[in-house]
């Protein structure tokens, strides 16, 4: 005979996996905040370089911003010997991130 299924352990388990990652994503776009210097920014200006990245829809322009986060991605990894730390690599692993920031520390 088959032993039953514990629905709750497993749904209860499942939450806290939920809650893991989404810490997790928190911290890790913390540190691409500050890994990018875009911490120096005041809150409401970085939200609203943030704001405009997630509605811009010039593509010209959101590549512009995925190859400028790319070669940092690519400078950090350098300075780091080659190990990228783990905000960085999953940011960039995310598509999205590393654009949104881009405009923030623009010149």
């Amino acid at each position: 005979m088959r032993k039953p299924r514990d629905f709750d352990s497993e749904l209860k388990a499942l939450d806290n996996k939920a809650r893991q990652l989404k810490q997790a994503k928190f911290q890790q776009l913390g540190e691409l905040v500050v890994a990018t210097g875009a911490d120096t920014l005041a809150v409401e200006q970085l939200a609203g370089a943030l704001l405009a990245a997630a509605n811009a829809s010039d593509m010209i322009v959101r590549e512009d911003w995925r190859q400028r986060g790319a070669a940092f991605f690519q400078r950090q990894g350098k300075a780091r010997g080659g190990a990228r730390p783990r905000a960085v690599s999953a940011a960039a692993a995310d598509g999205g991130t590393a654009p949104a920031g881009s405009p923030a520390g623009a010149e």
